[in-house]
Parts: C-alpha cells; structure tokens; sequence
C-alpha cells in the first residue's frame, strides 16, 4: 500500500500564499450576521452598534439601498450586515419600510441564509419618556414578519448602581403590552457610552448579545462571534474548538511513519487552523497578508524546532527512549499542533485588546512574529 503523499512546504513563500488562501476561505465559510436595526432618529443606534461590534457599520460599510427607506450595510470584513432604517418617526414612513420589509422577506426566504436578517433590534430612548401605539404595532408587524424583536431601551442613567426610575417604569409600561418581543418579552435596558458628568457606566450589552444569539440561527453564530466584540469568552471558546478538530487531524497525520523531528508535515493543518482561529476572533479581513507573513515565518521555523522540543520531551516517558509504535508520532503531532493554535489564540486576543489604532500597528509589524514564538515558546506573558 502506497504511503500518503504530504504536501510539499519547502519555503515561507508556499506557507505565506496558502495561509493567504486559507485566510479567504475561513472568512468566507464564516458567512454573515444580519441585523435589523428600527427606531426613531437619535435613539441612539450607531452608538448601540459601535459598543457591540466595535464599529458603525454605516460609516465603515459597503451600502446600497433594499427597499424604500431600507439601506443594507456589509461591512467590508464580509461577517457583520446591517439593515438600517436610518432613523423614522413611525407613521407614514414607518408603513413605508414595513411595505418593503414584507417584499425583502418574501424574496429572500429561499435564498442562503447569509442573506436573511437573522434579527431584528427595536431602539427606544429612555428620554422619550413615552411609547407610541403607533410603535408598538411597528413592532407587532415586524414580528408578524417571522422577525424576532428585541427592544432596547437605550442611554439610560444610574446612579450608585439604581437604574433611573423614569427609564424602569417605561420598560415595565412596554412590557406590559405584551408584545411579541424576543426572546422572552423582556426590554433590555442598556448605556452603550460612559456618562463621566453622571458617572452613569456601560451595561446591559451583555444581556443584549446573549439575547441576540438566543434569536440567531445556529449557522449564523459563528459569523456574530466573530463581529461582536463584547464577550471574548465566546472567541475563546470557538478558537479552542478549532484546535481541538485540528488537534485530532493532526493525530491522524502522525500516526503515519513519518519522521519525529520534521514537523513540516503537520503544516497546511495548522495553516488551516491558524487562518480558522484568525477568522473566529473577527481580526481585521484587511490584516490578511500581514498576518500570513507572520505565521509562515514562524512555522517553517519555530514550530519545527518546537516538535523536536516535544518529541524530546515525550521520548522521556518511553521505555529505553525509543519510539514505541506509530501511536506516539500521533500523540507529538497532537501536542504540536495544540501548542501552535493556543500560542496564536494568545497573539489574537492581545490585538483585540489594543486601540483599533494601535492593533492596526501591531498587525502590520514584526510585533506579531515576536509574540507567535514568544507564546510558543512560553516566554511571553
């Protein structure tokens, strides 16, 4: 039976294009998350949006208009989509979007999923102080559109941790309406921007996503854990997911002949994987080539030496210090690969920690490189 015939890497060149392909794919295959976004001019929208994806889709997007009063925005990184009604005072041009929704959902119904809206956000100012019967069959039609709705309530003040009394009892007025609200007939209270002059801070952005992802398809998770920039557990728990599939794909690979102390072998699946973990913490798609450069400089060098360090390491425990058997091989590929996917988990989450400013700096340097072999190596904090 002929061995398998392993992919040739034999420079940085052919790991810097396929992890440049590989890239592409992962953010293509993470698909869109599209969201509906209702309410009245100055509700305070763009702001709920910039808290939650760390970016105003408008500003930063590609728009082009759907339907009367309807504006779709892409953002350039493919994974996040927003339908803005751009602001409206409810009346006739409230029925105007709600006549071309009907028509937008109709047709799209048997389209791929990553064109439908996935979820509706209904924004109301808490200083408005009052909600309108027109409003509230604003969002009853939404609903009756197969749309779940969910009201937020917006800019609400604090002080020493109590929510402002006019905000409680306008939510508790809503609520009582019984609308079809989504998911479970809650208005979520939030303030998306520190108030210094009340020392009112940021809440409820939490409570919002869970609720965002309790409405969302399964199939369009992944792309919101990659747009959303509010809860990094949920990055984390996608990244580790990938390394562990790529884990085990690497066992499989190492539990052919192959010798120990040349882990080039293992390399286009932790390309794969390294493009599939970029992709699942939402960097920028624009950071692409940056990014394969750092990681083909380090893995057709650092990672190398790294399985020599793990092969070493393991043949300790074997009896006599030989090799026993192909199961070993399958063990160390494992290891490595592991080693490899949490080291660039660990440079994913440090970008998105910095300033957009600053990350854009970090991803276009050399830092990057730097802190790959120092996670790898575990000698970088």
């Amino acid at each position: 039976m002929a061995e398998p015939q392993l992919p040739k890497i034999s420079a940085p060149a052919d790991v810097e294009r396929l992890l440049q392909t590989s890239l592409a794919d992962a953010f293509d295959e993470l698909g869109c998350f599209n969201l509906a976004l209702f309410g009245k001019t100055g509700a305070g929208k763009s702001t709920l949006l910039n808290a939650i994806f760390g970016r105003d889709v408008a500003q930063t997007g590609l728009g082009q208009p759907v339907t009367k009063g309807l504006v779709y925005y892409r953002h350039d990184d493919g994974f996040l989509g927003v339908f803005d009604s751009e602001g409206f005072e409810t009346g006739t041009s409230g029925d105007v979007i709600l006549a071309g929704l009907r028509t937008l959902v109709h047709d799209r119904v048997d389209r791929p999923l990553d064109e439908r809206i996935h979820a509706a956000w209904y924004v109301v100012r808490w200083s408005d102080r009052r909600f309108e019967d027109s409003q509230a069959a604003f969002v009853r039609a939404l609903a009756d559109l197969g749309l779940p709705v969910i009201m937020v309530m917006t800019q609400v003040p604090t002080r020493d941790g109590d929510l402002h009394p006019d905000a409680k009892a306008l939510a508790e007025y809503i609520e009582s309406l019984d609308l079809p609200l989504a998911p479970d007939g809650r208005v979520v209270l939030t303030n998306a921007l520190a108030d210094t002059f009340t020392n009112t801070p940021v809440f409820g952005l939490q409570t919002l996503l869970d609720d965002t992802y309790r409405v969302a398809p399964l199939a369009a998770q992944q792309a919101l854990t990659a747009a959303q920039v509010v809860d990094l557990s949920r990055k984390k728990k996608a990244a580790a997911g990938v390394v562990r599939q790529s884990a085990a794909a690497a066992a499989v690979i190492g539990a052919t002949p192959i010798p120990f102390t040349d882990a080039a072998f293992l390399i286009p699946t932790q390309v794969t994987m390294i493009a599939r973990i970029t992709a699942a913490y939402g960097l920028p798609r624009n950071s692409s080539r940056a990014l394969a450069v750092a990681g083909s400089v380090v893995l057709t060098g650092g990672a190398t030496l790294v399985g020599r360090s793990i092969a070493s390491n393991l043949l300790k425990f074997v009896p006599g210090g030989v090799i026993a058997g192909s199961a070993i091989s399958g063990t160390v590929a494992a290891t490595l690969t592991t080693t490899v996917g949490k080291a660039w988990s660990k440079v994913c989450e440090f970008a998105l920690g910095l300033p957009a400013s600053e990350r854009e700096q970090f991803l276009a340097s050399s830092q990057v490189v730097d802190r790959f072999r120092g996670y790898l190596k575990g000698s970088t904090p």
